[in-house]
């Protein structure tokens, strides 16, 4: 949009009298279409959702650029037009293109910047609204001062050529290498600094303001060797931000930053020392092309222009070529040289060339991203990468730690996607709970397979048709190769569809009994949407009568406010939502209710198990019995005003960045809230319809469940005195909970020496550990251990069997030197 607007601006600054004038009539419009821009989407909205129900995922998102492209390219075009026209009202003024290019980048770095305040002080649609009327004032003042301006100056322009179509090619070429470096640090730099919504417009901004100040340098540019030493310095300082990568994202990792304006200012700090040298040199081309090729601001428009529709096809290249294809990191190294190789065609001497044979030296070992070991290195100094797969969507590492558990990481995330038997039980829970509350499933589907762990939580079910949608391709071959020996194979037991959740809600005309929204980051880029009121109502569309929809929350990223909006989202699709907890994650859950019935009640839970035999109902409980899971009851969720998460209203992923670097994500401070909304025993009793007889099972499990938030909110603010006096009184109450018996479990096995100094051996401590938790794999090594030593060969290998059916992948269960099995299926040459 920018490039054809400015190059039929160009044409349209020679006959036009008053350039000044049109291009106030042009910002106007740019500021009306801003201020009908959120009505036009949303009545775009419900066309594009009708057209995506019968559509493939290809087919979709080629839907949604086609409707960008439709909806912004006339704004971007008159964007564009502007440019050449503002050149034209200022031909004899002695303004120069330098100057001009130079303070309207630098306002475009301002307009990046200005959203990380409004949206969220204002959120979208008044920040939106805010920036328009800012448009409609400078329309007003530039077509006033357009009847001061001398219609000489407008119609001086005599007819001239353009520039030489080879140099527009080469600066177009220099378009395309920009945008390709900007979408790789854009990644890059968004992976390991700046996790938030924020990302883009920092990164943006800096861009624009090196480009700026390049072009406003420029002027001072006056000897030739500058066309030879400008791209030497572009692609040396390019390909010096991936030298530097991961000692940047070792400072991110370790640095603790005590406010969002805080780490806001010291990341985009760090990334303009990466990356201004390269934006001056961009920023100060085109003044020096203009002022070399002798055509004044007539040729710069052309330039811009062609630089304008470069970038456009960097971008695209970049996206949806070299990114898949070759990775981020190469993707990077082949801008630099791009730039390297076009800026070298303006050089003075030949002699600059010798420059391109260091350049490719120091370009080769940086062509593969940095080991995860070197980019969080306190996370994860002692893991090594044993698959790497990225693509459009997102960058992802199965990694090995050393004791030989894995963990799956998106864009160097994880959601306790980990082998470990705690993480395994722990997102296997995510499938448990949803698929209990329900009296009889037959089909579920899974939003998200991550590591398929939380799927084969399902697979104690009789008769259930499992499904799952997945948008990543990397996810979707660890959960097949990396994941196996802790998911139970589950990839080959259910239907996969590789989609993105949204659009697969829209498009299936199936219905599920069970629909498990997964856990995931809510501050990044475009997830909050995945809690949004849209998303809720397209879950519930696809359930059956008596259907149940469970979304998953991890408390820890949450504080109260930004949990009440999800909270009253949620209830606005589900009014009869309810609440459990499973350790620190919260499940929101909802019935397609018919009339007259309750949406949770404690019979169907009962009522599924007993179609089971006893020991399949205990794995599909997890050991635990059903009242544990009743005992986890939290209540209805509250009517409550206020915000809610709207796709076209979004309200969470503009307070969360902030909330986290303030240190208001306090979890003992969230579990307090949650414990002071509890319903009582009685009410708690009365919604879950039990049973008279059944009432002490559920009272004991009920109560053990608030003694362990006490304990846990007494720990969280140092007071362990009363921590640890609570938490045996839970485990009194209820021995089956795993969350409670396993701290009761650790905090003896962590504290050995104090047994022992008691009289009990070692061996009687990890006795009474093993007595409170069977599956406890710290005792039973030790124990194994001890036992070896001892020669008790026999027992040692009990203990070993029991170790390795709980921790497959564990390291120190292979004989020295013998390699672990894997399947390496991806072909993706990194």
């Amino acid at each position: 949009g920018l490039g054809l607007g400015s190059l039929v601006g160009s044409l349209w600054g020679r006959r036009l009298r008053h350039p000044l004038r049109w291009f106030a009539v042009l910002e106007g419009c740019v500021a009306l279409f801003a201020l009908v821009s959120p009505l036009l989407l949303r009545s775009l909205d419900g066309s594009f959702t009708a057209m995506a129900a019968g559509s493939g995922l290809t087919t979709w998102l080629g839907l949604q650029m086609l409707v960008v492209v439709l909806v912004l390219v006339l704004p971007a075009f008159a964007m564009g037009a502007g440019f050449p026209l503002i050149l034209s009202a200022m031909r004899g003024s002695g303004v120069s293109l330098a100057g001009i290019y130079g303070v309207n980048a630098i306002g475009g770095a301002l307009g990046a910047l200005l959203p990380l305040w409004l949206l969220p002080t204002l959120g979208w649609l008044a920040a939106v609204q805010g920036v328009a009327l800012v448009g409609l004032l400078v329309a007003v003042l530039a077509w006033l001062g357009s009847r001061r301006l001398p219609q000489a100056v407008a119609m001086a322009m005599a007819a001239q050529e353009r520039p030489p179509g080879r140099w527009l090619l080469a600066y177009g070429g220099i378009g395309v290498a920009a945008l390709m470096l900007e979408i790789g640090w854009t990644r890059l730099f968004g992976m390991v600094l700046l996790r938030t919504e924020y990302v883009l417009a920092v990164i943006l901004a800096i861009f624009l303001v090196g480009i700026g100040l390049g072009s406003l340098l420029a002027r001072h540019m006056r000897q030739g060797w500058w066309f030879g030493a400008l791209p030497v310095i572009a692609c040396g300082f390019a390909l010096l931000s991936l030298w530097l990568l991961a000692p940047l994202a070792a400072w991110a990792e370790q640095t603790r930053f005590d406010s969002l304006f805080s780490a806001l200012l010291q990341q985009g700090s760090a990334i303009v020392s990466l990356t201004l040298p390269v934006t001056l040199v961009l920023g100060a081309w085109l003044p020096l092309l203009t002022r070399r090729l002798g055509g004044g601001h007539y040729y710069g428009a052309w330039l811009y222009g062609a630089n304008a529709i470069g970038a456009a096809l960097g971008t695209l290249l970049a996206g949806f070529l070299f990114i898949p294809a070759i990775g981020t990191s190469a993707t990077i190294v082949a801008g630099a040289l791009l730039l390297l190789a076009l800026g070298l065609s303006w050089a003075p001497a030949r002699r600059w060339w010798l420059a391109a044979p260091l350049m490719l030296l120091l370009a080769w070992p940086v062509m593969r991203m940095p080991p995860v070991s070197a980019l969080m290195p306190a996370a994860y100094a002692q893991a090594h990468s044993i698959y790497t797969h990225e693509d459009a969507i997102s960058i992802t590492h199965v990694i090995e730690r050393e004791d030989g558990q894995r963990l799956l990481l998106a864009d160097l995330r994880r959601m306790d996607a980990s082998s470990d038997p705690g993480s395994v039980a722990a997102q296997m829970n995510q499938a448990r709970l949803p698929l209990l509350l329900h009296p009889a499933p037959r089909s579920v589907l899974f939003l998200g397979l991550g590591t398929g762990i939380s799927a084969a939580g399902s697979l104690p079910f009789p008769g259930l048709q499992r499904s799952a949608v997945e948008l990543s391709q990397g996810a979707i071959v660890a959960a097949r190769d990396y994941f196996t020996p802790v998911n139970g194979a589950v990839s080959q037991r259910l239907t996969l569809v590789r989609d993105d959740a949204r659009h697969f809600l829209l498009s299936s005309t199936a219905l599920f009994d069970v629909i498990i929204g997964d856990l995931f980051h809510p501050d990044l880029v475009g997830r909050s949407a995945l809690l949004s009121r849209q998303q809720f109502q397209r879950a519930r569309a696809r359930l059956g009568e008596g259907g149940i929809f469970v979304q998953w929350l991890a408390m820890n990223q949450f504080d109260t406010r930004s949990l009440d909006v999800v909270l009253r989202t949620f209830r606005r699709v589900f009014p009869e939502a309810v609440l459990f907890v499973d350790g620190f994650r919260l499940a929101l859950v909802g019935r397609k209710a018919g009339p007259g019935q309750a949406p949770i009640e404690a019979t169907a839970m009962l009522a599924n198990l007993a179609r089971m035999n006893e020991e399949t109902a205990s794995r599909a409980t997890g050991g635990e019995g059903a009242w544990t899971w009743l005992g986890r009851y939290w209540g209805r969720i509250p009517a409550s005003a206020g915000p809610v998460q709207d796709e076209w209203a979004p309200v969470i992923e503009y307070r969360l960045p902030g909330a986290r670097y303030s240190g208001a994500l306090d979890l003992s401070q969230l579990l307090a809230d949650l414990l002071a909304r509890r319903p009582p025993l009685a009410q708690a009793v009365q919604d879950l319809r039990v049973a008279v007889r059944d009432a002490e099972h559920f009272e004991r499990a009920y109560a053990a469940t608030s003694l362990a938030f006490r304990s846990w909110v007494a720990l969280l603010r140092q007071r362990p005195a009363e921590g640890q006096r609570l938490l045996p009184l839970a485990y009194q109450a209820n021995p089956a909970d795993r969350w409670i018996g396993f701290a009761m479990a650790d905090g003896i096995f962590g504290n050995l020496a104090a047994a022992q100094a008691r009289g009990m051996s070692e061996r009687q401590v990890l006795e009474a550990v093993l007595r409170i938790r069977p599956d406890h794999t710290g005792a039973l090594h030790r124990l194994w251990q001890l036992a070896r030593d001892a020669g008790e060969r026999t027992l040692a290998d009990e203990y070993r069997r029991r170790w390795e059916r709980l921790s497959p992948l564990d390291r120190r269960l292979m004989p020295p030197g013998q390699p672990v099995d894997i399947v390496v299926s991806d072909l993706n040459p990194q």
